[in-house]
């Protein structure tokens, strides 16, 4: 199967086909962002003109007027609904300008549906304080939004204190996220996967496969008042180890950032597919308490026997324990305070330390108290186990009692590898 990645390559100069003048890094990088600015002028007028409601929505309906399937590229689905583009005045560029231009305006619109979605059901299910919302509020607004239940609650956070400072700022709610947004601007880069041979070529060298040419046109000046005024650049590229000799090569996205310019160049290449069985290689992950997560990698070997690869890794949260630490400390400082106002008090209802004395047993009790810490790590060492390989501990608990093996299934499909406090040990079979 089909496997498409991407590299980030740094252009390093160029040679003008026309002139055969040699480019340095810094001449290709000011010719490369003045047909950046002008993408960016161009698709930051389209996104003016189409930021609201109607565009946005029949955008993301994903068929046109006469009910036929909008193209997959975002500049043939604006040219299939008529969007047409204004070109600055007195500035001459070809069409494949305006069609990365269409492009990036095309993404950014398609993918502004999903923000004015979000930011209508926040609105619908306004909560009593905005600062603090209920569990019920909080499940309200998850169960509106479309696919809320996986959304970030900072996301949703985030969105109701932008509508509370445009509450404050204009004294009444935003209809929409058109009325509190104003259009997005268009980043400086070339999308060259939208031209086609006329604006960008990318060739591999036959006898060096790590070494790419990337001839493409750019403007002599900043503004182009004609044809003449764009010449062919040839840049040569060193492709990084990560990209296979046999990847097909895609043209990338030019970004320039001061004096360099980053291509992200994507490639695809086959990859064997994946199969349920006749795995040779599995991974086991353990938790644990003195350790977080542990895990360790093995290997079926033909003759049968399974051996362990490496020493194994450990999943460290200094500081996430440092925090644990601290509010165990506090934890302790604030119960030594309670009993010594509880002797001092001696039963005196009347004590000038009773007040003092219910706030910080109100405090100690509270289940967000230091005493009481919740377990961070959990989620920390979670995100680190590669690819979901650690699910939620239901097995057996270790030997050791300090935590649970989870199970990965080798060829045999009996193999249980578990580590124990960062020892990674051969699985059983």
């Amino acid at each position: 199967m089909a496997r498409t990645a991407t590299a980030r390559v740094l252009l390093r100069g160029g040679v003008d086909e026309k002139t055969g003048e040699a480019l340095t890094a810094r001449v290709v990088a000011e010719r490369v962002g003045w047909a950046a600015d002008l993408v960016a002028a161009i698709a930051a007028g389209l996104l003016t003109a189409r930021w609201n409601a109607e565009d946005v929505a029949g955008l993301a309906a994903g068929v046109d007027g006469a009910g036929r399937v909008l193209p997959s590229n975002a500049w043939m689905a604006l040219r299939r609904l008529g969007w047409a583009v204004t070109v600055p005045d007195g500035v001459r560029v070809n069409d494949r300008i305006v069609r990365m231009a269409q492009e990036q305006a095309g993404r950014i619109l398609r993918g502004a549906q999903h923000r004015a979605e979000m930011v209508a059901e926040v609105l619908n299910t306004w909560p009593a304080d905005p600062a603090k919302r209920t569990p019920a509020e909080w499940n309200a607004v998850r169960e509106a939004i479309p696919d809320g239940r996986s959304l970030s609650g900072g996301v949703i956070k985030a969105r109701t204190r932008q509508v509370t400072a445009f509450v404050a700022g204009h004294g009444r709610f935003p209809v929409d996220v058109f009325d509190l947004e104003e259009a997005p601007r268009a980043a400086r880069m070339l999308v060259l996967a939208a031209v086609d041979r006329q604006q960008a070529i990318l060739e591999r060298a036959e006898d060096e496969p790590a070494r790419v040419l990337l001839r493409l046109q750019l403007p002599t000046r900043p503004d182009p008042r004609a044809y003449a005024d764009w010449t062919w650049v040839a840049c040569p590229l060193n492709l990084p180890p990560t990209v296979p000799p046999d990847a097909v090569l895609h043209l990338p996205t030019l970004r320039p950032q001061g004096q360099k310019i980053h291509a992200d160049l994507a490639f695809s290449h086959p990859v064997p597919k994946t199969e349920r069985k006749g795995h040779t290689t599995s991974l086991g992950v353990d938790w644990g308490l003195n350790i977080l997560l542990s895990a360790g990698a093995c290997r079926l070997r033909p003759d049968g026997t399974i051996t362990a690869l490496g020493v194994g890794a450990m999943f460290r949260a200094a500081g996430v324990m440092a925090r644990q630490h601290r509010l165990r400390r506090h934890g302790e400082h604030l119960h030594s305070k309670i009993d010594t106002y509880t002797r001092l008090i001696d039963g005196q209802e009347d004590h000038h330390l009773v007040v003092k004395h219910a706030t910080l047993t109100a405090e100690h009790a509270s289940p967000s108290s230091p005493s009481r810490p919740a377990t961070p790590p959990g989620t920390a060492r979670s995100v680190w186990s590669l690819c979901g390989t650690a699910r939620h501990p239901t097995g057996p608990p270790h030997p050791a009692g300090n935590g649970r093996s989870a199970p990965t299934l080798t060829a045999a499909g009996k193999a249980t590898a578990t580590t124990a406090h960062g020892g990674a040990s051969p699985p059983a079979a």
